[in-house]
């Protein structure tokens, strides 16, 4: 199998992937938003089918493509895993930094907060 997130990354075929969210569309209706020739993008639609992200129809001559629901499920959640892992490792070498900088996080006693009480004369009436 194809690494869907891989293959997704590339710009050509994530934007047909956006184009894609709007509705089934065939590959002239598709390559019409690019520069790159009919058949460049008949290719990219081919491996985004191979990932698991598309799914096509034939009717007539022409190819028609949509999401595949299952492949974009998965595809989500290796984003979401991806993301999840580098956060992860963000805090990670954030705290490492931090520690290597500072040393290990000191705890500090805390005063009793005297600032009620009157540090002057007494203003009591006697």
């Amino acid at each position: 199998m194809l690494d869907a997130l891989e293959i997704a990354a590339e710009p050509n075929r994530r934007r047909l992937l956006h184009l894609l969210a709007r509705s089934e569309q065939s590959v002239g209706e598709l390559a019409a938003h690019f520069t790159v020739s009919r058949s460049a993008v008949s290719q990219h639609l081919l491996l985004l089918e191979q990932a698991g992200l598309v799914a096509a129809r034939k009717e007539g001559r022409n190819r028609y493509y949509r999401l595949n629901p299952v492949g974009m499920g998965t595809l989500r959640d290796l984003v979401e895993q991806f993301w999840t892992d580098e956060l992860d490792l963000l805090a990670s070498d954030s705290a490492a930094l931090a520690r290597q900088r500072h040393g290990p996080p000191q705890h500090h006693r805390t005063q009793p907060d005297t600032s009620h009480q009157d540090k002057g004369p007494s203003n009591e009436l006697r």
